[in-house]
């Protein structure tokens, strides 16, 4: 009887991916301590900068996750044979994750400067700020599970289609800060996260997180036709807006089963309810995965 499966190559591939994941942390934490004018450890055990820790491990999570999956998909023997394909699409996926992060935090959230706050211990910021990396991995992963760029042609329609999503991004959020100001005697959304309202930046990570896997689900049930725009289009907004739309009345039943005659939005938002905002995380997270689980090919 054998209790241990694993092959030589099952272990080699581990060990290469795990090298590559060990690079590349790496050099994230280099880059890390740039941007922070300072050694990582000084900021993060020194200065007990909780929000830096935040936006440092999610980062990481995202590097591991992005590369487990990238080895989950290519075979062992395809890598080995052109290695060149893996470093090349490893370098896309992050370059993917990073645009879209970018495009977060200098136009989705252009009032808000996420980084100067995040150096100040804002741990709001740090959370809306690492959920929409979270969010970006997540979309970017999808893309690719639904094209699995070939050639230039399929790289372009993942391209359109990625800036496509980020303009769902876009919305969602400002049809949250419309929510937001409506309940609120107009008040501004992006000004509330430097009041370190922590619950807000749970909440607002947490829906993040699951309009992405609203995404996700969204383009695995699509079918993809190689080298065709336009129909590609159609069928990630109509597949994606769908599950935008289910994601939102899902989690609003499942909230209203769950916290009967509670305002959470005055919780949230004057209280600092971080119990509530946890809930409200988890049902968009857990609808997201359901989504997925139900409707993925």
């Amino acid at each position: 009887m054998q209790y241990l499966s694993l092959s030589n190559t099952s272990l080699l591939a581990i060990a290469i991916s795990f090298a590559v994941i060990c690079i590349t942390i790496v050099l994230l934490r280099i880059l890390t301590q740039i941007k922070a004018k300072q050694a990582l450890k000084e900021e993060l055990a020194q200065h007990d900068n909780f929000a830096m820790g935040i936006s440092f491990a999610s980062e990481i999570l995202v590097v591991i996750a992005t590369i487990a999956y990238i080895f989950d998909e290519i075979s062992l023997s395809a890598a080995q044979s052109n290695p060149l394909k893996v470093v090349i699409l490893i370098a896309l996926l992050f370059a993917f994750i990073k645009v879209g992060h970018l495009i977060h935090r200098k136009w989705i959230l252009h009032r808000f400067n996420e980084e100067a706050a995040i150096l100040k211990q804002n741990v709001c910021a740090a959370l809306v700020d690492s959920g929409m990396l979270i969010a970006n991995c997540i979309i970017s992963l999808g893309l690719y599970n639904w094209c699995h760029t070939q050639g230039y042609s399929s790289l372009l329609i993942a391209t359109v289609s990625f800036f496509v999503l980020q303009g769902m991004f876009a919305l969602d959020s400002k049809i949250r800060e419309y929510r937001f100001a409506k309940a609120n005697q107009g008040a501004s959304l992006q000004s509330n996260f430097n009041l370190e309202n922590t619950s807000i930046g749970i909440r607002y990570a947490g829906k993040s997180i699951g309009l992405a896997l609203a995404g996700y689900a969204g383009l695995a049930s699509a079918s993809f036709i190689s080298g065709k725009m336009v129909e590609n289009l159609f069928t990630l907004v109509s597949h994606c807006g769908a599950m935008w739309v289910l994601l939102y009345v899902l989690s609003y039943i499942i909230k209203y089963i769950s916290l009967p005659n509670i305002d959470t939005s005055l919780e949230v938002d004057h209280q600092d309810n971080i119990g509530i905002a946890c809930i409200e995380f988890a049902v968009f997270g857990a609808i997201g995965y359901l989504l997925i689980s139900m409707f993925s090919i």
